[in-house]
């Protein structure tokens, strides 16, 4: 097959998702930066659930930094990798201080405790700052390479040959765009290739998978 032009053929896609809310459901920056953290490696439905009691107790970066290793460890025991998680969260209260104090550029966000390149990326688009680079979460690791566009598992890497494949400017909307496109259409099992804005382009597709 000729050299694909993704540019083009993820315009569809793009369309399709765009100004879709976020699968964490806060409400504030803070809520934001927090529930990110929290949700690494672990499912946005957990965090959904664990973060209400957390942020009322906790309203604020201010009363977080307030706030006991072990009582905050008890709000999110349930996530995975909760110890150090707690110990991050509060970390990142501690040196910001105030919501007003999120940076929004990759190198400062991923200067903070616990905060990699993807969970920076989520920040940065949702606060509205230009990308700087492309969020490759679980399900972008697993569908970018079915459709093409990339190969192998590392996120780092994903991401590198996405940014190289995709215009800048549309950096901030590729990556939760594939990422909609796994959790609602292209499943680790029985994909819905019918539905699929991608199928004609798509490897995984057209070598029957």
């Amino acid at each position: 097959m000729a050299t694909i032009n993704w540019n083009k053929e993820f315009k569809p896609l793009i369309k399709q998702y765009k100004g879709k809310p976020h699968p964490l459901e806060y409400k504030n920056p803070y809520q934001l930066l927090i529930m990110v953290i929290l949700a690494a490696q672990d499912s946005d439905r957990n965090i959904n659930k664990v973060a209400p009691p957390l942020f009322e107790a906790f309203p604020n970066f201010k009363a977080l930094a307030a706030a006991d290793y072990e009582t905050v460890l008890s709000f999110i025991s349930s996530v995975r990798g909760s110890r150090k998680k707690s110990q991050w969260i509060l970390d990142v209260a501690k040196q910001l201080k105030t919501a007003k104090g999120i940076p929004l550029t990759m190198e400062e966000l991923t200067a903070l405790p616990g905060v990699g390149r993807k969970t920076a990326s989520v920040v940065m688009k949702e606060l509205g700052a230009p990308a700087e680079g492309i969020i490759v979460d679980l399900h972008v690791v697993r569908v970018a390479p079915r459709i093409g566009v990339a190969s192998g598992t590392d996120p780092k890497k994903i991401e590198k040959q996405l940014m190289e494949a995709i215009d800048k400017k549309d950096w901030g909307e590729i990556g939760m765009a594939i990422s909609f496109l796994g959790r609602e259409t292209c499943r680790p099992t029985n994909p819905k290739h019918d539905e699929c804005v991608m199928n004609k382009v798509c490897a995984y597709c057209r070598n029957g998978g």
